[in-house]
């Protein structure tokens, strides 16, 4: 098991009374460490369901689960559209939301509202190595690392926050931030916590299987 140092810098500048948090995470090594779900939570607490208007594409290709994580504010609802020649069986027994989609290909047959804030792990009831996450949380600034370890939270009104960072081989890890209404600031934090590196799953050839 390695070591996951993550290092946020959060660089405010007021912009029609709201900031931008840049944040970025690098591993222990220094390299850049993509694909890490990054949000930040007001100090006054959750904040209320956005009308569930978007729509959050969840796709099945080469049989696995695209994207692995999926972050999304409550309220928001997804399709699970199977872009495979054989058929998935799509489920979750997470207490945030625990729904099945069963065995379809093509376009989702339903939909799911996350309506709840947590951890959802999803699974494929035919497939057992397909695994996907979604984090749903109740602010609207939130989103993921990019190639280079980098995301941008936009339109942050002044007031303070708890910014957290999350992965799926990692623990949550979280910094407290202020965003003055008056000045530009830059708050360099150091986040350490341990990290497992996802090990690809044995799929067994396309040709072998029967759904």
């Amino acid at each position: 098991m390695s070591r996951l140092a993550a290092v946020i810098a959060a660089s405010m500048s007021l912009q029609c009374a709201a900031a931008a948090i840049d944040i970025e995470v690098r591993d222990s090594a220094g390299n850049p460490a993509p694909d890490v779900a990054v949000y930040a939570m007001p100090a006054s607490g959750p904040l209320e369901a956005r009308p569930g208007k978007a729509v959050a594409d969840i796709e099945q290709v080469d049989r696995e689960f695209v994207p692995y994580l999926t972050v999304l504010q409550t309220g928001t609802t997804a399709s699970f559209p199977n872009r495979d020649p054989i058929l998935h069986h799509v489920y979750s027994f997470s207490p945030a939301k625990a729904f099945e989609i069963k065995l379809y290909t093509g376009k989702s047959p339903s939909t799911v509202t996350f309506d709840k804030p947590g951890i959802v792990t999803l699974g494929c009831n035919i497939h057992d190595w397909m695994i996907a996450y979604v984090l749903v949380v109740s602010t609207p600034w939130f989103g993921k690392t990019d190639s280079s370890g980098v995301v941008k939270l936009r339109d942050l009104p002044p007031g303070s926050y708890s910014v957290h960072a999350w992965h799926p081989q990692e623990r949550a890890a979280t910094t407290p931030v202020t965003v003055a209404p008056d000045a530009q600031a830059t708050v360099p934090v150091r986040f350490t916590m341990p990290i497992a590196p996802r090990k690809p799953k044995y799929k067994p050839p396309l040709d072998r299987l029967k759904y």
